[in-house]
């Protein structure tokens, strides 16, 4: 028997198409952007990118970086940016098709040494609407997550794979997310290999109605007390746009199993009504979380920002805030993308890692923004949290 509430899940996992009626504004009110009370005071940065087209490892890379995360391990820093990579003699939009996860270190966030490739998606397009196992369900491989794993060990690493249908928005569809672990053992395990060890969250029965075709499009993990929760991500076109939302999921332990939170946790609007892409979660000391995310690249309708919301307990989000580092750094970007990461260095100074998108040109490349985190401002946002 199938619950009633499963109908439109079907629906979707068939193909169908859908819209919501709380379609995304035409615009949005300057005071929803919250910078004045940013808790961050933006220190000046590199003029220009850190990781870009003329680094000589990049040369095969078509489309630049996107998504992903940075970690630093033992004074390195380390990158799995998803490389858009297209193929020769193939048109630009086939380089968000045809990619590859990339494994970079970094001493020092400036210089960068491409590793390896950790995985390449096949890059074959399917003409079936519906989630089907005949299409290619590793066409497009984006936004990998690794996360230590105390438990065994050994670094985990969360990945999208997607079915990509060129016809259909969003054409990246039925997004399974798949968990790989380190075949070394300890923290040195982080460049790799890694092993896929199974699919922890996937389109289904148990999809929410606000995932739509898209989900599941990205997920990233964090320990609250003695449990796992997990940010994961959907989108559904609209005639004129795309909604892009995030919900938690749950697990006992960090290699799962993983559940999609219910009793109407999800989505999480009270970041943002229509807009949160991609959060990754750090914890500042004092035991409040950050979530810092692509706030949306439409300038137009959105604050082309990249985004962050606090919480004590991982399931309540404060309203977001938004990081004007133009107003500190050369603005090389017409568009804001991707933080990737938000890394403490020393008391309230962090880094944070970005991908962005110049106004000319198909590559998009990576920069790197430092942060002072004010006590004054994150003592005042967090009493509106209590």
């Amino acid at each position: 028997m199938i619950k009633p509430s499963n109908i439109l899940i079907l629906a979707v996992m068939l193909g169908a198409s859908w819209h919501r009626a709380d379609a995304a504004p035409a615009a949005l009110p300057e005071d929803l952007w919250a910078t004045k009370d940013v808790i961050f005071e933006i220190k000046p940065g590199p003029d220009g990118p850190v990781l870009d087209q003329d680094h000589p490892d990049a040369k095969d890379i078509k489309g630049g970086f996107e998504g992903g995360t940075v970690v630093k391990v033992d004074g390195c820093y380390f990158a799995f940016p998803t490389e858009r990579a297209g193929l020769p003699d193939m048109p630009r939009s086939y380089n968000r098709i045809k990619t590859r996860i990339g494994c970079w270190k970094s001493p020092d966030g400036l210089a960068w040494q491409r590793l390896s490739t950790l995985y390449e998606s096949s890059g074959r397009y399917t003409d079936i609407a519906g989630d089907n196992p005949y299409s290619d369900r590793r066409a497009s491989l984006w936004a990998a997550m690794p996360v230590y794993n105390d438990v065994e060990n050994r670094w985990n690493l969360f990945y999208v794979a997607y079915t990509v249908n060129p016809d259909i928005g969003p054409n990246h569809c039925f997004g399974r997310i798949w968990r790989a672990v380190s075949t070394a053992q300890g923290r040195a395990g982080i460049t790799g290999p890694y092993e896929d060890v199974g699919i922890i969250l996937e389109p289904g029965l148990e999809s929410q109605p606000w995932e739509g075709r898209q989900a599941v499009d990205s997920f990233f993990p964090f320990k609250v007390g003695e449990k796992w929760l997990g940010f994961y991500g959907g989108a559904f076109a609209l005639p004129d746009d795309h909604i892009w939302r995030v919900g938690l999921a749950q697990a006992p332990e960090l290699a799962g199993p993983w559940r999609r939170m219910e009793g109407g946790v999800n989505p999480i609007r009270n970041i943002h009504p229509w807009f949160v892409e991609n959060p990754v979660v750090t914890k500042l000391d004092g035991g409040v979380y950050i979530a810092v995310f692509d706030g949306g690249p439409r300038s137009e309708k959105l604050p082309n920002m990249a985004g962050y919301s606090l919480s004590l307990d991982g399931l309540n989000w404060s309203k977001a805030g938004y990081l004007p580092l133009h107003t500190k750094m050369r603005k090389w970007w017409k568009t804001m993308r991707t933080p990737l990461c938000l890394i403490e260095e020393s008391e309230n100074v962090y880094t944070m890692f970005f991908t962005a998108w110049r106004a000319t040109g198909m590559f998009h490349p990576i920069g790197m923004a430092k942060l002072r985190l004010k006590p004054d401002k994150l003592k005042k946002a967090v009493s509106r949290l209590k």
